[in-house]
């Protein structure tokens, strides 16, 4: 099989990661994407981060019904910072005769060279640059092969902003999303 492995912090999970999923899944020739919430990022300020059973939570009620989306509590189950190299290592001992293809938007090149272990990462995954907007793809080094998505201008943090300001942010999450932010009065 071929999966694709797509991790964040999902504070929320909103329809850009979603396209991302789908459009890489289908231009890769997925047979799965797992999603991969983490408990607490190394590289962020975890300071307006919900906490990481209701950002399992949306990303669950997020990919319902897509029978090509799947999730990992992996990285919440470890507990602290969640490192990739962790979480690669435990799904190929999970999967180890599968195809693994780690996810990212280009928005994170830029810290990969702060990431633990890369070296060892990329030797167990092929790693995967998806475009967004803002962020070029530049300087890609060889072990990185790049998918163009869809541009899809929407960030986690323009939604925390919205309900801050009590601004409308519908339509930028799923339906589900949007009915449990504003039920469990998240980011507020």
């Amino acid at each position: 099989m071929r999966i694709g492995i797509l991790g964040g912090t999902f504070n929320p999970i909103h329809i850009g990661h979603l396209i991302l999923a789908e459009e890489a899944r289908e231009k890769l020739g997925l047979d799965k994407v797992i999603f991969v919430p983490s408990f607490l990022p190394p590289h962020k300020d975890n300071s307006d981060i919900a906490p990481a059973g209701m950002r399992l939570a949306m990303v669950k009620s997020a990919i319902r019904g897509n029978k090509y989306f799947s999730f990992s509590d992996t990285e919440i189950r470890r507990d602290g910072k969640s490192y990739t190299i962790d979480t690669v290592k435990e799904f190929k001992a999970k999967f180890p005769k599968d195809d693994l293809y780690f996810i990212i938007g280009s928005d994170l090149l830029k810290y990969l060279d702060d990431w633990k272990d890369l070296g060892e990462i990329i030797q167990m995954v092929k790693f995967i640059v998806a475009t967004r907007p803002g962020y070029p793809l530049e300087k890609i080094p060889g072990y990185i092969r790049t998918v163009a998505t869809r541009a899809v201008d929407i960030s986690a943090f323009e939604i925390r902003e919205r309900v801050k300001q009590a601004r409308s942010f519908r339509y930028l999450v799923p339906e589900s999303v949007f009915n449990y932010i504003v039920r469990k009065g998240l980011y507020k």
